[in-house]
């Protein structure tokens, strides 16, 4: 099964004459994992322990650890961070911050930009926050 975009699925919506029989299609394309499923599957896939992104994340512990539990819902920032310390691609990412209904990374604007660029090139979460800084934009934590 081919993964649709959200464009195509924004189009069939807009075109559907019946909500079930869309439903019914695209149940397959609708995010059923919550955050802290993905979380764990991330974990799992790159064999990290929570400790490990704590210190890379710069997040304090208890907090990071009930992000993971999904006792407390994460800031935007609080995930991006999270994902470097996790050395998640940008495709990852942005499905992290669509799961737990955040905005994604959008290119047009600068400060995500240079978000997306250190992501790609695989960049630590220091390495963001000083290319960030040399563009006058708010550090992610």
């Amino acid at each position: 099964m081919n993964e649709k975009s959200t464009e195509e699925l924004t189009h069939e919506i807009k075109d559907a004459t019946d909500i079930e029989d869309y439903m019914q299609r695209n149940r397959r394309q609708m995010i059923t994992q919550d955050l802290p499923e993905y979380l764990h599957e991330l974990l799992d896939a790159r064999n990290l322990k929570r400790a490990d992104i704590v210190r890379d994340a710069h997040i304090d512990r208890p907090y990071l650890y009930q992000i993971f539990s999904g006792k407390k819902k994460p800031s935007r920032d609080k995930l991006i961070a999270i994902a470097f310390g996790m050395r998640l691609s940008a495709e990852e990412t942005q499905k992290m911050l669509r799961i737990s209904g955040g905005r994604e990374l959008y290119a047009r604007i600068e400060r995500d930009a240079l978000i997306l660029f250190a992501l790609h090139q695989n960049r630590s979460l220091f390495e963001a926050n000083k290319l960030l800084c040399e563009h006058n934009c708010q550090p992610i934590i």
